[in-house]
């Protein structure tokens, strides 16, 4: 049938007053708790919305009492599965506290982040970052604002803002290490994006790693497949034993590319990545956390702030090293870095790490 007897009748509240026999203000009342009601009242309001099945509208019940019932998640790329595997851990968490996640994407561009909170701010209950690019100052402007805010994969010394962040110095530590117990003297690392905290803490350890006789070349890539599928020629040519990437995504297209040179990996070059993806095609050597955990922590780390209004000190979860098929001992006839002595470090003689 066609007309407005085709169109099921959308119960308002004022059907809900009516059936009731209240006033609608009654009504909004009971519904958003913003004041006592007598009992007797509030149950023929709850009888009559059983009844009639009417859904309330959540946005004016969140303006009612000042609140969303919503947290505001900002990530900086869905496309890579890191982040939906720590969204689906907050969500977990935020559910079972009654409240919804509102999720933005910044495409990796620190320029837009900083109104992509605003509106999240102006939305949401309170506020996760992973993984910001923006600057100190402008997290420094957002967390003046006295929003609920918390950061996940940064930490930003004196900043009044609850942090939780992966050891990435530790995780790029232990694949230094094990890449060093191997005979590997020089070593190419594929950089992510410029504007990540994480980025340079890795880099930060390939610092250190140099203190112990390691020869490192940092090459600008990014944070993709083909990122690092066009990265590998340049890679090559620094004559390093081992590619370690900022991800397992850049590792991934950098073995697709080692593949087409005919390259073998790891009896010419290992391959190391970062994070554990599962990639399932290819075994790689590369270094792990519980994303579920971080985002779990993360997720209850908000929820206390918005209730308690209490701050933490950062955390740090630590991450694993696992050793898989793409990495391997240097052979004897691959040339490799010196150490600070000027001596040759030979596979049989790795730098302490």
């Amino acid at each position: 049938m066609r007309g407005s007897r085709s169109r099921r009748h959308r119960v308002t509240i004022n059907d809900v007053g009516a059936a009731a026999g209240v006033s609608t203000s009654t009504v909004s009342r009971v519904l958003n708790g913003t004041a006592k009601v007598d009992p007797a009242l509030a149950q023929r309001v709850h009888d009559a919305v059983r009844d009639l099945g009417y859904r309330p509208n959540l946005a004016a019940q969140g303006l009612a009492k000042g609140e969303w019932g919503t947290i505001g998640v900002m990530v900086p790329d869905l496309a890579n599965p890191y982040f939906p595997d720590v969204l689906k851990a907050v969500t977990a968490v935020t559910r079972t506290n009654g409240r919804r996640v509102m999720v933005m994407e910044s495409q990796e561009d620190p320029a837009v982040e900083q109104d992509l909170v605003t509106d999240l701010m102006r939305a949401c209950d309170g506020v996760l970052l992973c993984s910001p690019r923006m600057d100190r100052a402008q997290l420094v402007d957002l967390v003046g604002r006295g929003h609920p805010l918390v950061l996940l994969n940064r930490i930003v010394p004196g900043l009044a803002a609850p942090s939780i962040s992966v050891d990435f110095y530790g995780g790029m530590t232990l694949i230094c290490g094990h890449l060093a117990q191997l005979g590997h003297g020089q070593v190419v690392y594929l950089s992510g994006p410029e504007a990540s905290w994480a980025n340079a803490e890795r880099i930060r350890a390939f610092e250190a790693a140099r203190a112990f006789g390691m020869k490192v070349t940092v090459l600008p890539c990014g944070s993709t497949t083909a990122h690092g599928h066009a990265a590998v020629s340049e890679a090559l040519e620094t004559g390093a034993t081992a590619i370690v990437t900022y991800n397992d995504l850049v590792a991934q297209g950098a073995l697709a590319r080692l593949r087409e040179l005919g390259v073998d990996v790891p009896g010419e070059v290992s391959v190391i990545g970062f994070d554990d993806l599962s990639l399932d095609w290819f075994r790689l050597t590369t270094v792990s956390v519980a994303r579920d955990e971080l985002g779990r922590r993360a997720a209850e780390m908000l929820e206390l702030l918005m209730t308690e209004g209490h701050d933490t000190e950062p955390r740090y979860l630590p991450m694993e090293l696992r050793v898989r098929e793409t990495s391997g001992v240097v052979r004897a006839d691959v040339a490799v870095g010196p150490d600070p002595s000027g001596a040759a470090v030979s596979p049989g003689a790795p730098p302490a790490f």
